[in-house]
């Protein structure tokens, strides 16, 4: 006599090609989603590991083509907001560079105080820079500013004969939205710090001008 056929263990055994066709677009919507999600909130490059993590996957080359799927997808958009591919498979979402100057006021980025932005916009506009040179021009107070951009990942030091040589790092360029490309970058930075910019060229024309007054009356005294 023949058992009766269970309903179930005969899908599983003859399953549905619509079906799982349907399993498996539901379940890339999903991880697409999760990616897309996880690159706003970061706020952040993220790279390729940490995008395994957000959906669990093990597979580098399936996250890689669902992101490249998802940079298709704005760039489709025509909108105001892009993905980019950054080096050591790094992924960012951040807003268009031609929008940029518009919104600058709007951003929150970065958190940072008129003193130590100007010092941060003074080693990136002359990187590399010694400390010692950055000190005489910004002041004493400016090593509390070294300490909090070395702190924040933006700089870093390293030793060159009795001082320190600061320059930025990848960080600070993925911070805001700038080539790693250093003489690229220069010409970049006044779109981000142009008032900081002046006002330091301002501050130190001024310190000149002072320093030869005060030169001049020590010759007449």
């Amino acid at each position: 006599m023949e058992k009766p056929k269970n309903p179930l263990v005969e899908q599983r055994q003859n399953p549905n090609p619509e079906v799982e066709q349907a399993q498996e677009n539901e379940r890339k919507a999903h991880s697409l989603a999760l990616l897309e999600a996880a690159l706003y909130v970061a706020g952040r490059p993220l790279d390729i590991n940490e995008l395994c993590q957000v959906i669990g996957s093990r597979s580098k080359k399936r996250v890689m083509i669902y992101v490249e799927t998802l940079m298709e997808d704005y760039r489709a958009r025509s909108k105001a907001l892009e993905i980019l591919p950054l080096k050591n498979e790094r992924y960012v979402l951040q807003v268009k560079a031609e929008f940029t100057p518009l919104i600058k006021k709007l951003v929150n980025r970065p958190l940072l105080s008129s003193g130590p932005l100007k010092t941060l916009s003074y080693i990136a506009y002359r990187q590399p820079i010694s400390q010692k040179r950055v000190i005489d021009v910004r002041g004493q107070h400016a090593y509390g500013h070294v300490k909090l951009l070395k702190d924040m990942g933006l700089i870093t030091a390293e030793r060159s004969g009795r001082t320190l040589a600061l320059k930025t790092t990848d960080y600070f360029s993925d911070y805001f939205g700038l080539t790693t490309d250093t003489s690229v970058m220069k010409k970049d930075l006044k779109k981000i710090f142009g008032e900081a910019i002046k006002e330091d060229l301002a501050e130190r024309q001024q310190k000149e001008t002072d320093q030869e007054n005060q030169e001049n009356n020590a010759e007449q005294a």
